[in-house]
């Protein structure tokens, strides 16, 4: 006889140590027992005798257990085991479940650490735990949408933090990318978040421009005296102008000082390809001599007070200038670039694509095609050395050519 709604609600238990069995059918019934009531099914499946638990009463009533008793009797005309098939579906939700944005992230940042700086990879590993992680790091990469990440990154854009929050994007996408080669997720969803957040505009870096100007500052530069990783820091910015991040992130592997060159990794460069800086004279005795104090180590210029593993801070060149009395609203480490772009195309008229190509700008061929890093490596090599000689030239108060365009 077919059960009710009534008579589950009303059912008690006898003290049956096994339980009170009332059958509905199919080979369903409700177990009766001291600690609860539940849905089972028997059944039979490769001549052995099984039970499905099809859940417990009243959390599934009696409709939803003979709907879960026909799908297990379909599953079984199909010769499929439904007793397994709930084990192997539990395991696989357990498998999304497990497979959460944070430790996808996690195992990211550690399988593509290589890849960064030290430096970078603290302020990733920072961006992640601060602003992301406490809003999707808990759920299913495999069940976040669009939506979940925008609203994540709405909170740094809150905050003005506009600049960071582009980065985070990128970084997230990166993310979803490796969980879709790893079979985690389908596909990066950072994508359908083009146009979604508030642009940057990019930072305007203070830099000294003028030829006098640019002198009174090489004067302040070699008259500094703090510490000798600084002053070679210093005096290493305008001969080589690279990036800031660039320069204190310089390792002892990447140059060869006997070919007076440098190359930056592609893994360090903002285009992600490999950087050559020809050396100049001078840049080559600033170099001899900071080998002496840290030739023994991995950066050329270590950080200062902490771990030798770690290079210099990032604030340390921009400190320097501002004890110099050269403000952020004056001139930065980064100033440095637009002092070498402006004064060596209108006071010294070199070719504006060796300097583009010295600033790891890109640059093309007639065809179209990016050059590499040994294009036009002697004529680069001459102009900075001639680079280097003005700025000495410049030091010393030699005659001062004023900007062209002045």
């Amino acid at each position: 006889m077919a059960l009710t709604d009534t008579f589950a609600k009303n059912v008690k238990y006898t003290g049956s140590p096994a339980g009170d069995k009332h059958a509905d059918g199919g080979g369903m019934y409700l177990l009766v027992k001291a600690a609860g009531k539940y849905w089972r099914m028997d059944y039979r499946f490769a001549d052995k005798r099984k039970t499905l638990a099809l859940g417990t009463y009243p959390e599934i009533s009696l409709s939803v257990a003979r709907q879960r008793r026909e799908a297990a009797r379909k599953q079984l005309a199909h010769n499929v085991d439904p007793g397994a098939a709930k084990q192997e579906a539990k395991a696989a939700q357990a498998a999304v479940l497990a497979n959460t944005f944070e430790r996808v992230a996690l195992e990211w940042l550690d399988k593509t650490k290589a890849d960064r700086m030290a430096s970078t990879q603290g302020k990733v590993t920072t961006w992640m735990q601060k602003d992301v992680f406490p809003y999707i790091g808990s759920m299913a990469i495999s069940s976040i949408g669009p939506r979940d990440v925008l609203a994540a990154l709405r909170h740094m854009e809150g905050r003005g933090a506009l600049d960071s929050v582009q980065r985070v994007k990128q970084i997230c996408g990166q993310v979803f990318r490796y969980a879709v080669a790893t079979g985690s997720a389908e596909r990066d969803v950072t994508q359908d978040l083009k146009g979604a957040l508030a642009k940057h505009a990019p930072a305007h870096y203070a830099a000294i421009t003028d030829p006098k100007q640019a002198g009174d500052l090489m004067r302040s530069i070699f008259n500094y005296t703090g510490h000798p990783f600084v002053i070679a820091a210093l005096k290493l910015s305008p001969m080589l102008f690279v990036r800031p991040g660039e320069l204190r992130g310089a390792e002892w592997a990447e140059f060869d000082l006997d070919a007076a060159q440098w190359v930056i990794p592609a893994s360090k460069m903002k285009m992600n390809v490999d950087h050559l800086v020809p050396l100049c004279t001078q840049a080559l005795a600033v170099l001899q001599d900071m080998k002496k104090l840290t030739g023994h180590r991995r950066y050329v210029f270590p950080s200062i007070g902490r771990s030798e593993d770690r290079p210099m801070s990032e604030n340390t060149i921009n400190s320097a200038l501002a004890a110099m009395g050269y403000g952020t609203d004056t001139h930065t480490a980064h100033g440095f670039r637009a002092m070498a772009r402006t004064i060596m195309d209108e006071v010294l008229e070199e070719r504006v694509d060796l300097i583009e190509h010295q600033l790891a700008h890109a640059v093309k061929d007639p065809n179209g095609r990016a050059y590499n890093r040994t294009a036009h490596l002697p004529a680069r090599r001459a102009m900075m050395q001639r680079w280097a000689d003005y700025l000495d030239k410049l030091r010393i108060g030699a005659d001062v050519i004023q900007l062209k365009k002045a």
